[in-house]
């Protein structure tokens, strides 16, 4: 028996999930009335439609299961943290060399999203930011040769 991992997820990536498993589930009692629906009829059309129908209800069972088993293993950042070292679920304050800040919130893969300045802790920079403590520089490889970062700040 495999044991599952742990998924830290901040408040809002627990309310996504939340919301995705949601939506599955509604898309799933819409597709099971349609369902049966079908099943009344009995031309060759209806017939390929509830084929269809059966696939899509299959790949909507998969993908609930799959984040049920992910919201049961998840549990929210903790609490009391050391603030004096970067770790999962930190807010994070980062100077670049041109003098500007960057904010970033350290999240476990799953809740990624960059562009809403949350990074994974499995990334190059995120990686490499965990443990790390203010005025620590913070170095990683990427496409351009090595980025080099100053921690300014841990919340």
């Amino acid at each position: 028996m495999s044991t599952a991992t742990v998924t830290y997820l901040s408040k809002k990536g627990m309310k996504e999930l939340k919301k995705a498993i949601s939506r599955l589930e509604r898309e799933k009692k819409d597709m099971l009335a349609r369902l049966r629906e079908l099943d009344k009829t009995d031309n060759h059309e209806e017939q390929l439609a509830r084929s269809e129908c059966l696939a899509t209800i299959e790949g909507l069972e998969t993908e609930l299961v799959e984040k049920q088993l992910m919201l049961k293993n998840a549990k929210p950042f903790p609490r009391k943290r050391d603030a004096l070292k970067v770790a999962i679920g930190s807010v994070v304050d980062l100077l670049d060399t041109n003098g500007r800040v960057v904010r970033y919130t350290i999240v476990d893969s799953i809740e990624a999203n960059p562009l809403d300045g949350r990074i994974s802790a499995k990334s190059p920079l995120g990686s490499n930011l965990i443990g790390k403590q203010m005025k620590e520089f913070v170095e990683w490889s990427a496409n351009a040769g090595t980025k080099r970062l100053q921690l300014v700040s841990i919340a």
